[in-house]
């Protein structure tokens, strides 16, 4: 008997011994600091590739100007004639204090949600399927959005101003405590919560579900880094025209107080926008501009994701067998 334990034990391979064996805190530790810094980078890259457009897109968001492509190039256009080149990246820096960490959150607390909501439904190391896949983003992104809101607000402000009325972030956080009360800091935050939801379910539900119909029909375990961008601006396309209505009043609120306007609550801002600009072209105002940058964001941040994860565990990997 005992030697069929030991030939047993010795026909064990790492990789199943690994299975067997429960993961320690300090597994988990790395695994999550692994996703903090990998949501970080790609949000990071996300971003910056496509700044420009996200500040043309908010320039008109907030103004009663009809958008054209013609317009908004126009505007990418005089604004660096006027304002040099780095200027189509005003706020950038100001995005990127929110960004990173927005980022960061929602990638790592995604993962977190998949293994929670996998071992509810008894599927733990599978695939969830649809619905705890779609409620998985939607907590991720409502959990981000929450911790980083007021940064989100900062970023629209500088985006919209001249530097001569923000010189940087903290100028923007003093100014804005000072002079209209410290809960303008989350003014427009419940449609963000209620954007958010179906942003951030649909996003990570598109992808993961790409994901996996790729495997179940290609045979290859992960999908090529050209297939991931694909994959991921398809996400980025249905997420954001399922809630960009909810971002156009989420970007009227937050700037309301530079813009000499006032918008009291989410369906006042609505109705407000819909007499005086139109259903089609106030609140999709810039849509055409979010289907140019919103694919190719949303591939690169989860492109990104997915080969710094692989990356990092490789390196993981290697230090556990040269240890």
């Amino acid at each position: 008997m005992g030697n069929g334990v030991k030939e047993a034990s010795v026909g064990l391979k790492e990789k199943d011994v690994k299975t067997i064996l429960p993961v320690t805190g300090g597994d988990d530790k790395k695994k999550v600091l692994n996703s903090l810094l990998s949501g970080a980078l790609a949000g990071a890259l996300a971003k910056t590739a496509v700044a420009p457009l996200d500040r043309t897109k908010i320039i008109f968001q907030v103004s009663s100007k009809r958008f054209s492509a013609k317009e908004a190039f126009k505007l990418i256009y005089f604004t660096y004639l006027n304002e040099g080149f780095f200027s189509l990246w005003r706020g950038n820096s100001a995005t990127m204090v929110r960004v990173i960490p927005y980022a960061a959150i929602q990638f790592s607390a995604h993962e977190e949600y998949k293994l929670i909501l996998g071992r509810y439904y008894g599927f733990e190391g599978e695939a969830l399927p649809p619905w705890p896949r779609l409620v998985a983003g939607a907590l991720a992104g409502m959990t981000a959005a929450s911790v980083t809101y007021p940064l989100d607000l900062v970023r629209a402000r500088m985006a919209v101003t001249h530097k001569e009325m923000y010189s940087n972030i903290f100028h923007v956080f003093i100014r804005m405590s000072r002079e209209e009360g410290l809960k303008s800091l989350y003014r427009g935050f419940m449609p963000t919560i209620l954007g958010v939801i179906p942003y951030a379910g649909l996003s990570f539900f598109t992808y993961e579900t790409l994901k996996k119909f790729h495997h179940e029909h290609s045979g290859r375990s992960q999908p090529y880094p050209v297939e991931r961008m694909i994959f991921g601006a398809c996400a980025g396309l249905i997420g954001q025209s399922a809630s960009y209505p909810l971002d156009v009043v989420r970007r009227r609120m937050q700037t309301a107080g530079v813009k000499g306007q006032t918008y009291d609550s989410i369906l006042c801002t609505l109705q407000d926008i819909v007499r005086e600009e139109g259903v089609i072209q106030g609140l999709y105002k810039g849509l055409s501009m979010n289907w140019l940058k919103g694919p190719i964001a949303v591939g690169i941040s989860f492109t990104t994701f997915d080969l710094m994860q692989i990356l990092l565990r490789k390196l993981d990997d290697r230090s556990c067998n040269r240890s």
